[in-house]
C-alpha cells in the first residue's frame, strides 16, 4: 500500500445484527484486480441504510459498513484496469453486502467497470446525491425484462414515448425526481406526480406538467383516477405506465388501478397489488448493478451513459442537504431519515470531516 494511504479508517459500523451504528476503525482495502480504491469525499444517505440496521435485513457478515451512493478520489488502482488513474473523481453505487465497499468509510473498493467519472460541472457532494436513486429509476423503467421495463432508453437522444401519459406516485423522492426526469426524456406527457404542493415548482421544473397535491387528494384509486381524468383524456381507461416510489401497499394498489390494459406497475417493494388483472404487469424492481450477471451488465452500459446525462445538464442532481461533523453527522442523519424528518432533499454527509 503506497505510504500516502493509511493503514487504519474511521467509519460508522454495524458491530452486530440489529445493533447500533457505533464510530470505530477498520482497516483500508487494498484495490485487487480490476479494483480501484476510492478516498470517500461524499457520501450520500437512502433509507435502505436505516432499514439494514432496524428491520436487520441484507447484511449477514459483521461487522458491517453500509451506504451505497459515494463521489470520491481514486488513489489506487488494481491490476488489470484500463482508463483510470489516481486522482480521478468517480461517483458509484456501492454494495452494501461487503464492508470493504460501503460508503461510511474514509476509504472504500469498486469494481472499475462498475464506476463513472464525476463531470466537472458537478461537485463530490452532487455527484453523492445521484447513483442510487438514478440507478433506481433507471432500472425500473429502461433495464430489459424481466429485471425492469424494457422500454427504449432515451440515453441516446431518442424519444420513444412521445405524448403518452405517465404517473409517479412520490415524485419528490430522490427515486422519484430522476424517474420524473427520464420519462421526460423518453417523451412522456403529461408527466403527472403525487407529491407535496410545496415541491411543485422544482418538480416541474424537472418535468413534471402536473403536481397531485398529496394534503388535498387521498391516496387512493378513485380519488387519483378523478383528478387523471381531470388533467388529461385517459385512452384505454387508464395509463400505460405508473412509477411508484412511494413503497407502500397503498401506493402500489392506488397506482396499479390506473393501469389499462397492457400497462406497467414499477415499484421499489414487493409486489402487494390485490387481484392483478392478466395482461398488466407488475415490476418489483431491484435498482442496483450489482445483484447477478444481468443486472451488473447492464450497469456497465447504465455507468457510461450516466457522465454525459449529467455533464450537460439532461439529468439534474437531487437537492442537497450537506450533513456536519463527519461520520457522527452521518449517524445522526440516518436516525433523522428513520423519523421521517426528510423531504424533498439528499441528505450527504463527509466521512473525512472531523
Amino acid at each position: 500500500m503506497s505510504p500516502s494511504i493509511p493503514h487504519q479508517q474511521n467509519a460508522l459500523i454495524l458491530e452486530t445484527k440489529g445493533g447500533p451504528f457505533v464510530l470505530g476503525t477498520r482497516p483500508v482495502p487494498s484495490a485487487g484486480p480490476g479494483d480501484l480504491l476510492v478516498k470517500i469525499h461524499a457520501a450520500g444517505l437512502n433509507p435502505v441504510d436505516w432499514k439494514i440496521q432496524a428491520y436487520k435485513i441484507f447484511v449477514e457478515e459483521f461487522p458491517a459498513v453500509v451506504g451505497s451512493d459515494i463521489a470520491g478520489e481514486v488513489v489506487a488502482v488494481g491490476d488489470g484496469v484500463d482508463g483510470w488513474r489516481t486522482g480521478d473523481r468517480v461517483f458509484f453505487q456501492g454494495p452494501f453486502q461487503d464492508g470493504r465497499y460501503g460508503a461510511f468509510q474514509e476509504h472504500t473498493l469498486i469494481a472499475a467497470e462498475l464506476a463513472a467519472k464525476i463531470p466537472a460541472n458537478l461537485s463530490y457532494t452532487q455527484a453523492a446525491a445521484i447513483p442510487v436513486a438514478f440507478n433506481c429509476a433507471a432500472y425500473g423503467l429502461f433495464a430489459p425484462l424481466p429485471i425492469g421495463a424494457g422500454l427504449t432508453a432515451p440515453f441516446d437522444g431518442t424519444a420513444a414515448y412521445i405524448g403518452q401519459p405517465a404517473l409517479v406516485i412520490g415524485g419528490s423522492a430522490s427515486v422519484g425526481q430522476y424517474a420524473i426526469q427520464l420519462l421526460r426524456l423518453a417523451g412522456f406527457a403529461p408527466i403527472i406526480t403525487y407529491a407535496s404542493a410545496r415541491h411543485a415548482a422544482h418538480l416541474k421544473s424537472l418535468g413534471a406538467t402536473h403536481v397531485l397535491d398529496r394534503a388535498l387528494i387521498p391516496l387512493d384509486a378513485a380519488a387519483l383516477r378523478t383528478a387523471i381524468h381531470a388533467i388529461t383524456p385517459i385512452e384505454g381507461g387508464g395509463l400505460p405506465l405508473v412509477f411508484d416510489a412511494v413503497c407502500s401497499a397503498e401506493a402500489q394498489n392506488a397506482g396499479y388501478a390506473q393501469l389499462r390494459a397492457g400497462g406497467t406497475l414499477v415499484t421499489l417493494l414487493e409486489p402487494a397489488v390485490e387481484a392483478p388483472v392478466a395482461g398488466t404487469r407488475v415490476l418489483h424492481v431491484w435498482g442496483t448493478v450489482h445483484i447477478g450477471p444481468q443486472h451488473r451488465a447492464w450497469g456497465r452500459t447504465l455507468m457510461a451513459a450516466l457522465p454525459p446525462l449529467v455533464a450537460d445538464g439532461r439529468i439534474v442532481p437531487n437537492r442537497v442537504e450537506a450533513l456536519p461533523r463527519g461520520l457522527s453527522g452521518i449517524k445522526d442523519g440516518l436516525a433523522r431519515m428513520q423519523r421521517e424528518g426528510v423531504s424533498g432533499v439528499k441528505l450527504v454527509g463527509s466521512p473525512m470531516d472531523a
